[in-house]
């Protein structure tokens, strides 16, 4: 509900109105509460996939808060690019950037277990990802044809279904403690379990910044419970330095093509996800369709900062979904708000100390905050599936698709004998069922009989018909 004392009904729908200072800071800050954690968790993921992450003992350890202390750094950067923008590149409108989910399943079979050296394939691939990206943005109206609900929701929820088990392996311990007694104590899953208690009943039962906020809040819980229980460590805050600024090609550049393959593939899905998202803004901030201009400005930002970012050691950017929620619950439409946030966010990047506090948070704890989070994904992935014309066609093209692609990440070994760079991409599992869903829907005939799919289908074929109008009287 918008607050006149910000501003005029008509003043808080112009992304160019700047209200009072005393409002505009704590709004932008709010931003930046409600993104924190979803910003920063990715690093977090890759290096500990890696090897230097958390339990790892490992005497590159400091890599990983260089990383996250980018990840808020280059998240500022990359929000400023879409607010303020530089010529053709940013949308010009509240549209809050950070490190995307989207490719931590590409990334973790490119480092898995090969070190801190592994992660110049990583930055090669950001690097040339997010130029193919930018390059997106000249056409990008043009391939939203190819990339209906039905592909884009399988696409997230494959992410989600990739995720999942991340956050239990956190939360019972991490793979460093797998097959020692302490995996799946009683102490880590009190711990886990305590964060997302706690951030369940404030999604469910607070309101406004409390709900935007609750695995933050989850988080800070969780971490007082596990100081209290002696599971802190603090020495590496204190080894910290105050201050530090951004090293160019910290872990280098090394450019492969399962990384570069896979960052431009996916690169598709988080433009689509970006003009979803600006969509969204200008509808619930303005009660309007976005223009193509900032349809392609947004795409053009999303792939400057991404770029940007591999020069410097940090991963992927991408609008952030949570924050346009964000800006429907406050009515604030003032990309200054943003611009704020997006300086706090810059703040933090360059104080080594706040990367080194978040490195103290012990694994069980941000697993329980990981479990809500990437739950989440997977049902976001479903809400969007259910904008799906729920036909017999649509049934198969997702049945094959979730089947091969499910089934190669469940069992990567079926693909041993592919070389190198085609077992990386195909064992991702999201980069075969998207293809295979894309060329699918592109190819097959509009219709298809009950009979044709009443053999495999078990008694179960299904007649929900989605949210949109179904022709098909099945």
């Amino acid at each position: 509900m918008s607050d006149t004392s910000i501003g005029t009904p008509e003043q808080l729908r112009d992304p160019n109105y700047t209200p009072p200072m005393a409002k505009a800071v704590p709004l932008g800050i709010q931003h930046v509460l409600a993104m924190f954690v979803s910003n920063v968790t990715p690093a977090i993921i890759v290096c500990g996939a890696a090897g230097f992450g958390f339990g790892s003992n490992s005497p590159d350890f400091p890599q990983m808060i260089y990383m996250i202390q980018m990840s808020m750094f280059f998240a500022g950067i990359a929000t400023l690019i879409q607010t303020i923008g530089i010529g053709p590149v940013g949308a010009r409108l509240p549209i809050v950037q950070g490190t995307s989910f989207a490719f931590i399943p590409i990334m973790i079979p490119l480092v898995a277990g090969k070190g801190v050296d592994a992660v110049a394939v990583l930055m090669g691939g950001v690097l040339v990802g997010g130029l193919f990206h930018a390059f997106l943005g000249l056409f990008i109206g043009k391939i939203r044809f190819a990339l209906p609900p039905l592909v884009t929701g399988l696409v997230v929820t494959m992410i989600g279904l990739a995720l999942v088990k991340v956050g239990i392996q956190y939360a019972a311990g991490g793979v460093p403690a797998i097959g020692t007694p302490e995996y799946g104590s009683l102490i880590n899953w009190v711990m886990a379990g305590t964060v997302i208690i706690v951030t369940l009943g404030l999604k469910f039962f607070a309101r406004g910044m409390l709900s935007v906020s609750a695995v933050l809040i989850g988080l800070i819980v969780g971490y007082v419970l596990a100081f209290l229980l002696g599971q802190v460590n603090l020495g590496n805050v204190g080894n910290a330095a105050p201050f530090a600024l951004p090293n160019p090609l910290h872990f280098g550049l090394e450019f492969s093509v399962a990384a570069i393959v896979g960052f431009c593939l996916m690169s598709f899905v988080s433009a689509v996800e970006t003009v979803g998202d600006v969509s969204g803004i200008t509808k619930g901030g303005a009660g309007r369709e976005a223009t193509d201009k900032e349809i392609q400005g947004a795409t053009f930002a999303d792939g400057v900062g991404t770029a940007i970012s591999g020069l410097f050691g940090a991963l992927p950017n991408t609008s952030f979904s949570q924050n346009v929620g964000l800006i429907a619950m406050t009515g604030v439409m003032s990309r200054m708000v943003v611009t704020i946030g997006a300086v706090f966010l810059i703040i933090c990047g360059l104080i080594p100390k706040i990367g080194a506090i978040i490195s103290s948070i012990p694994i069980e704890v941000l697993g329980g905050g990981v479990i809500v989070m990437f739950g989440m994904v997977v049902a976001a992935g479903i809400s969007m599936l259910s904008d799906v014309n729920w036909n017999r066609r649509n049934m198969v093209i997702f049945a094959i698709a979730l089947s091969l692609g499910l089934g190669l990440q469940l069992e990567p070994n079926a693909l041993q004998y592919l070389p190198g760079t085609l077992k990386v991409l195909a064992t991702s599992g999201i980069l075969p069922a998207a293809l295979i869903a894309i060329v699918l829907n592109l190819v097959l005939p509009e219709e298809l009989s009950d009979e044709a799919t009443e053999e495999v289908s078990g008694g179960m074929s299904g007649h929900s018909k989605g949210s949109l109008p179904n022709d098909d009287h099945v």
